[in-house]
Order: structure tokens, then sequence, then C-alpha cells
């Protein structure tokens, strides 16, 4: 059911890992559920499997575009986060970066400053213990083709951990002198666990 679940998301018959499983269930006929990190790992040796090397060429790209427009966030501690953090980018996959501010506005201009296009910008908000967090997404189309989502959030989110839904452990990222140095030494390295983290 894993790999039916993969199969449904890699080739975007289901946005959602949950919508996956669900729809992999009723085709299957069965009951139980895989994990999300199992969902994972399969939609992983999926895409390797049909994108071989163009994928490494993808992650490559990818990362250095996160550097450079890291490179223009310096000042909000930027941090990249998602699949192109994890290695396990595929064709599709966005760049996500988080930035801390308490200006969103300021975030958005600056990025307009330093060249890029603000294809769209939306206010989110998520309840974590107990508590209402705002945040604001910024959609921004690259000139090579991927796209790159800036998450503006609160400053005092900046210290806080967060775990991943999909394979349990810390969501820890990269920072910008991070990015740096992996690129100059390990650029395809993936950082998933092993195992399921709870």
């Amino acid at each position: 059911m894993a790999k039916e679940a993969a199969r449904l998301l890699y080739i975007g018959a289901s946005e959602e890992y949950m919508h996956a499983k669900e729809q992999a269930a009723r085709s299957l006929v069965l009951t139980s559920m895989p994990s999300n990190y199992e969902v994972a790992i399969e939609l992983d040796l999926i895409a390797q499997e049909y994108e071989g090397e163009e994928r490494n060429r993808l992650l490559n790209a990818m990362r250095e575009d996160a550097i450079s427009i890291m490179k223009a966030l310096a000042g909000y501690n930027p941090i990249l986060t998602g699949s192109v953090w994890r290695g396990t980018a595929r064709k599709g996959s966005d760049i996500d970066i988080n930035v801390y501010s308490s200006e969103p506005k300021d975030v958005e201009a600056h990025l307009v400053k330093n060249g890029y296009k603000v294809v769209k910008s939306e206010e989110m908000k998520a309840v974590k213990g107990g508590r209402t967090i705002n945040s604001k997404h910024l959609s921004i189309q690259l000139t090579d083709g991927p796209m790159a989502e800036v998450i503006v959030r609160p400053v005092e989110e900046r210290s806080t951990e967060e775990r991943c839904e999909i394979y349990g452990d810390l969501k820890r990222g990269l920072t910008l002198p991070e990015l740096e140095k992996l690129m100059r030494t390990d650029p395809l390295r993936k950082f998933v666990p092993r195992r399921r983290y709870r």
C-alpha cells in the first residue's frame, strides 16, 4: 500500500499523504494504513527510478538557487527546509525557506528589490500548543523553472523545535553557512532518518 500511495503522489493523482493512503487503501481493498515515513521512502525510490541522474542535477541546481535566495534574505535568518534540505527533491518539488520577521511586507519588498518576482502572497494560520501562529507564504518563480516558497514566521518562532509529520524527526534544516559548506563537500547528501522517529 505504501508503494501505491507513493505512486499516486508521484504522478500527481494526490497531493497529500493522507489522501494518497486513503486512495491506495480503497483501490487495494485494505484497511491498515502505512506510515507517512513508509510512503516517503517508497516515493524516494520511485523518483530515483524514473528520474535517475537528472534528479541529482535537479537537486544540485535547487540547492544553488536556495543559496542565492538565502543570501538575498541573509538579514532574516533563512533556513532551508523541505525536500531540497532533505535531498529528496524530485520533478515538481519546490524550494522551501523559512525566514523570521515581525514585518512580512519588508521581506516581500526585499525579495522584489533583489530581482525576485513574488507571484503569490498568502497569510496562513496554524494552531500549536493551543496558540495561533500567523505566517506569510511568498511564492516566487525562478527563471530556470522551479518555484520557491519563502515562509515568513514570527521572530519568536526561531527557537521553536518542530517535528516533521513525515519522518518524525526534528525539522532542523540548513542555515546559509551550512548549505554553502554542504555544496563544497557533499552536494547530494540526504538528511533522511534511517527509521521513523516518534
